[in-house]
């Protein structure tokens, strides 16, 4: 039991180092599907848009009215997500929100008409990565064409994030739940098959508890066409308690203003197992107020030499106390020390030398010096005679 607690505390402590934050927006539209990813720790990041709905026959069974009803109608709305990562990088706070003008009109159990204007839905959670795989690095590979541009398998395990939040009930009376608030639980999945292609799932239970729960999925691929320009397409499936099964199939695109803003496009039809048949058009901006730092220790370095800072080593108990009870730290964590030339010694890389050798060789050449002054002496007496 012991070490499956310690295993269990060291898989935990290793998802504090997960690093969350891009140097680029990462925002959840114009899709409905959300990353595993969070946003960074000091980013605040607001998700806003306008949408048009058009419902056809929708129809659905009231529990505790025991009645059926019916009914066709329009609406106009913004919906709003604000996100912010705090205290853990793999931790995302966020709330959820859309306002709508909404106009029905019943024609069951009898013929009659109803508006609200308000808050539809209005849900607080957060979202916390469970787990992120690692690539392999192709740019790096100069030996061979082939590993260079050959699929890595490792990018189909998907990084991996849970959600959890509350829906509240204040909302408009088209809207609430007669049950009152209610959970809402979320599991989010995202592979990046490349460096342009991403595949996201969402499997979310909603309204749990309630009459009026509902399961779905979303499945959203994501191409990047440019720097600036990206494409999606999205499937997303509800099925529900006492409303038939309907389907929505979405497309869109979004354009990359600057790192700290985008803007988008996107369209959507939902399809029944009634046939109706209900479109949505949306567009909207994401922007981002990015305060997100990297800590690092400065230290005091010889010869004002501060090229290399090494990165801050936080605690877990440091992480948890947000750091109260940390204390100062020394002057001399993080110095790096430069060595001097003049004090370091050096040693010549010439061969060594045989003397013995040395002397061999110069009695040798003495010797051949006495022979050949012996043979000029003997041809000139042979040239006199």
């Amino acid at each position: 039991m012991k070490s499956f607690l310690t295993t269990l505390l060291l898989l935990l402590l290793a998802e504090f180092s997960y690093a969350q934050y891009t140097e680029v927006i990462n925002s959840r539209r114009p899709g409905f599907s959300d990353s595993p990813y969070a946003v960074g720790t000091k980013v605040y990041q607001v998700e806003a848009g306008l949408f048009y709905k058009d419902v056809g026959g929708y129809l659905y069974y009231d529990p505790n009215l025991q009645q059926t009803f019916s009914y066709s109608g329009a609406s106009i709305g913004s919906d709003i997500m604000l996100r912010t990562g705090q205290f853990f990088e793999p931790l995302e706070f966020s709330l959820d929100m859309a306002v709508v003008n909404e106009n029905r009109d019943f024609s069951r159990p009898a013929v009659y008409s109803k508006s609200s204007f308000g808050f539809s839905k209005l849900t607080v959670g957060a979202k916390y990565m469970v787990y992120k795989p690692e690539y392999a690095d192709k740019s790096k590979e100069i030996r061979s064409w082939k590993a260079r541009h050959s699929f890595d398998k490792k990018r189909l395990i998907p990084a991996v994030g849970v959600y959890a939040g509350l829906n509240t009930n204040l909302l408009t009376e088209l809207h609430k739940n007669p049950e009152g608030m209610s959970p809402r639980f979320g599991i989010y999945t995202q592979n990046d098959l490349s460096n342009r292609l991403i595949v996201l799932f969402n499997f979310i239970a909603d309204k749990v508890f309630t009459n009026e729960a509902e399961n779905s999925y979303i499945a959203t691929v994501t191409y990047t066409l440019h720097e600036k320009w990206s494409i999606f397409g999205e499937n997303q499936g509800f099925f529900r308690k006492n409303v038939p099964n309907d389907f929505q199939f979405g497309a869109g695109g979004a354009y990359l203003i600057n790192p700290n803003m985008q803007a988008d496009l996107s369209a959507r039809m939902i399809f029944d197992e009634r046939g109706d048949n209900t479109y949505l058009i949306g567009g909207g901006i994401s922007w981002r107020l990015d305060k997100h730092k990297d800590k690092i220790i400065v230290g005091e370095v010889e010869n004002n030499d501060a090229s290399i800072m090494p990165k801050e080593k936080k605690s877990f108990w440091n992480t948890i106390t947000f750091g109260l009870f940390s204390g100062k730290k020394s002057s001399s964590t993080g110095k790096i020390r430069n060595v001097k030339t003049s004090k370091v010694k050096t040693r010549s890389l010439e061969p060594p030398v045989n003397k013995k050798a040395q002397k061999a060789r110069k009695k040798q050449n003495k010797m051949q010096v006495k022979q050949n002054k012996k043979k000029e002496k003997a041809e000139k007496k042979s040239n006199k005679k």
